[in-house]
């Protein structure tokens, strides 16, 4: 250490313990003097304290720093002092509560840390905790409004997507570039985390605003899985008008996301196809807000709606997965030649990956072609999302979004065909 780093290093386990005594003062100052264990001038001293081990670690032998027996035996000890006096304490007022005895714990640790360690971590460590302890209300609240589907559900996806995922193979097993294991998984994971992000959506906005707000979110991940998911729960009886807002919304995002898209990647494909894709979306978004408006159900939270369902997710997951492989499939019988007919296949299973590939190729295709061919990647898409709609939504739900989906195909193609005249127009226009 240089001479001035010891001082900064003993600083920050200083201010560790200050902003955490604030946050324990706060709580008790209305508490006299002698009424409490630790404020803060305790908290101050206690991650001082654990920066002072840290200082004489350092300062002793090799073999006794290698060991931390210093550091160790001062944490120690302290944590048996300071739980004695909060034993006290607890004991004269009746509380059970163990928190200012980890806490104290942990700011020792993070200023012993602050010293002999990573400084940065050890200060990004002390906001965590204050955070922690100052999200008290909020998080009791949270756990007193949890029902057991939520918790449940929640640890099914961390298990889905933290346990199954990564053990996963990632290799392409099968024909025509074969499936990977972890990709469909992956997919598997896309869809619950999908269908729990809406239910969280819905319970934090309300029925009308959560439906938008999920749609718009999921647009950015994945459309066609948003419709899906949309579908499928039409069917269980929810709100078609609703559901298909949350759908359109979904739709509307992908279509800005892949113009967003090209237009980093190659430029000149979004001045031509932009428009096009402009106002596609703003018919989606324009019916979105038409339908909630005229929406005149009074909807009140459904208690009983799961957060995901498994089985019916796996379903749907197989279902895309299939139209994958045979894009795939066809996308190998037909060869390089047939890129109008790769990419009406490929978009209808997802938009991005042909996105990038479209816009790799730009120089060979030539920017007319290449729009040409994106567009007809996001009408596929489309009109597999409609089928999605037909197969597993009601009747409510299919309808509208077969027609609003209709409507926006119909908008965007006007808006290509028409926009090399009306540049054309205003070419001729200017003055010579």
């Amino acid at each position: 250490m240089e001479s001035i780093e010891p001082f900064e290093r003993l600083g920050l386990a200083l201010a560790i313990g200050a902003i955490v005594g604030v946050e324990r003062h706060w709580r008790e100052r209305d508490e006299g003097g002698g009424k409490r264990t630790a404020g803060i001038r305790t908290f101050m001293i206690t991650g001082m304290l654990g920066g002072v081990s840290g200082l004489i670690e350092q300062m002793l032998s090799a073999p006794v720093t290698r060991h931390g027996l210093v550091t160790i035996a001062m944490f120690v000890t302290f944590s048996v002092i300071f739980a004695l006096y909060q034993y006290r304490e607890s004991g004269a007022e009746g509380n059970f509560s163990v928190t200012s005895v980890i806490t104290a714990m942990t700011t020792f640790a993070l200023g012993a840390l602050a010293v002999v360690g990573n400084a940065p971590l050890a200060a990004a460590g002390g906001v965590a905790l204050v955070a922690i302890l100052a999200s008290r209300e909020i998080l009791h609240r949270f756990v007193r409004n949890l029902s057991w589907d939520e918790l449940r559900s929640a640890i099914v996806f961390l298990a889905m997507a933290v346990i199954v995922l990564p053990i996963l193979p990632t290799a392409p097993v099968g024909p025509f570039g074969g499936i990977s294991p972890s990709g469909t998984w992956l997919l598997v994971v896309l869809l619950a985390g999908i269908s729990f992000l809406g239910y969280v959506a819905v319970k934090a906005f309300g029925q009308v605003q959560g439906e938008l707000v999920a749609g718009a979110i999921n647009g950015l991940v994945s459309s066609t899985a948003m419709a899906v998911t949309n579908a499928r729960l039409s069917a269980t009886g929810q709100s078609a008008i609703l559901l298909v807002a949350g759908a359109m919304a979904a739709n509307a995002v992908s279509y800005l996301k892949v113009l967003l898209y090209v237009a980093i990647l190659a430029p000149s494909i979004a001045e031509r196809l932009g428009p096009a894709l402009i106002a596609a979306s703003f018919l989606m978004i324009g019916f979105s807000f038409v339908f909630i408006k005229n929406d005149t159900i009074k909807h009140t939270e459904s208690h009983t709606r799961n957060p995901f369902e498994l089985f019916a997710i796996l379903k749907t997951a197989l279902l895309l997965v299939v139209v994958g492989f045979l894009a795939r499939a066809a996308a190998t019988w037909f060869g390089k030649s047939g890129l109008l007919v790769v990419s009406t296949l490929s978009g209808l299973a997802d938009v991005d990956a042909i996105t990038v590939t479209i816009a790799g190729i730009l120089d060979t295709i030539g920017t007319e072609f290449a729009a040409t061919a994106l567009g007809t990647a996001v009408i596929a898409n489309t009109v597999a999302k409609m089928t999605y709609a037909l197969i597993l939504g009601d009747r409510a739900y299919s309808g509208r979004f077969i027609l609003v989906s209709i409507a926006a195909i119909i908008g965007g193609i006007f808006m290509f065909e028409t926009t090399p005249m009306m540049e054309w127009l205003v070419m001729e226009g200017l003055p010579k």
